[in-house]
């Protein structure tokens, strides 16, 4: 890294990732964060600004950093930080996100909680509850809920930062990461070259039409323009590295009715649903997969164009949980030049400009 920068790479446990450490003497030396060192996160990457940028892509899609409790009493401090990392914070005021959701002083924040306002229970706990070699379980199926954020839209996001206001223990409520660039790498080379031409259909959750609405004869709604399905490829080349990834989720936002593999039979237990699925397995192998034990104060950094996630279960009932995300877009693979918002809705008629434009 730099001057101003430490990236202490892999995760423990994991073959990807990197723990960024801010450098706080002229040397160079590293040291710890204090509770006031988001204004020196700010400062540091605003001086050097490709720097952040290039720790997430030296690091595999995924990055730590810890000690940045001032966060939760200055929010804002959460958007600077996000800039850093492309030029496009979502607004979740103007995308039609529940207005509990949305974090009351900053509309870039999405706040994910199991209390009140937001009541967003946790998932389900896997069963069984351990792997079969006895460890904390990450291979879906067995594991659920992998996705990489906003893949029903095209051009689909970038840049996920997702920061622990009040975390659960640390036993509970973890967030998995897998890595689908090592996972693309270690695919045979046949089905390497199947996947490279092939698209899958994702759709945004709630429509009726992911695999357990299917599955239980839900009629799906009709959908305006700017909530249709969209294709992506099932193998994206990363803009900065240019490394070949998998691009899919499991159930929740594939569309089981269109899809979920264009030009593949449809539906549950048909040949798209297969190939998905293997996947899937393959994808959250324990060899791909980083387990993040939540401190209160730590951000993570992930991109999503290499990368998908999945949350994990917490006690609800005795646990208060707040944590905060913004989304960052702005700089997509060519794949998506000059596209317009796909989820953005489109004016029937032009509207009439006024002298001040």
């Amino acid at each position: 890294m730099t001057g101003r920068f430490k990236l202490d790479q892999p995760l423990p446990g994991a073959k990807f990732g990197g723990r960024l450490e801010l450098a706080i003497s002229s040397t160079g030396a590293a040291g710890a964060i204090s509770s006031t060192g988001a204004a020196a996160w700010i400062a540091a990457g605003e001086a050097e600004p490709s720097a952040l940028p290039d720790a997430l892509a030296a690091a595999n899609g995924l990055l730590l950093i810890q000690g940045l409790e001032a966060i939760k009493d200055e929010p804002g401090l959460l958007v600077r930080l996000s800039r850093l990392f492309g030029p496009e914070i979502e607004n979740y005021r103007e995308n039609l996100t529940p207005a509990n959701r949305v974090h009351a002083a900053v509309p870039e924040i999405l706040v994910v909680s199991n209390l009140p306002p937001v009541n967003q229970m946790p998932p389900d706990p896997p069963e069984p509850r351990l792997a079969p070699d006895g460890q904390f379980p990450t291979q879906f199926p067995q594991r659920r809920g992998w996705h990489t954020d906003q893949s029903f839209r095209r051009p689909p996001p970038d840049v996920s930062l997702f920061y622990a206001a009040a975390p659960a223990r640390r036993d509970q409520g973890q967030t998995l990461f897998a890595n689908t660039a090592l996972a693309h790498d270690a695919l045979a080379p046949e089905l390497q070259a199947r996947v490279a031409t092939l698209e899958g259909l994702h759709c945004s959750p709630g429509f009726g039409r992911g695999r357990v609405a299917v599955l239980a004869g839900e009629t799906p709604r009709a959908l305006a323009p700017h909530e249709r399905s969209q294709r992506q490829p099932m193998v994206r080349r990363h803009p900065v590295t240019g490394r070949r990834a998998l691009y899919m989720c499991e159930m929740g936002q594939m569309d089981f009715i269109d899809g979920p593999i264009i030009g593949m039979e449809k539906g549950p237990h048909g040949a798209g649903e297969n190939l998905l699925f293997a996947l899937m397995a393959h994808i959250t192998r324990r060899d791909f997969v980083y387990v993040h034990e939540w401190t209160q104060g730590d951000l993570v950094i992930w991109d999503n164009r290499c990368l998908v996630h999945a949350a994990s279960w917490f006690d609800a009932k005795a646990e208060g949980r707040v944590m905060w995300r913004t989304t960052v877009s702005g700089n997509p693979d060519p794949t998506y030049a000059g596209e317009p918002k796909s989820w953005i809705p489109r004016d029937p008629q032009p509207r009439e400009r006024t002298a001040a434009q």
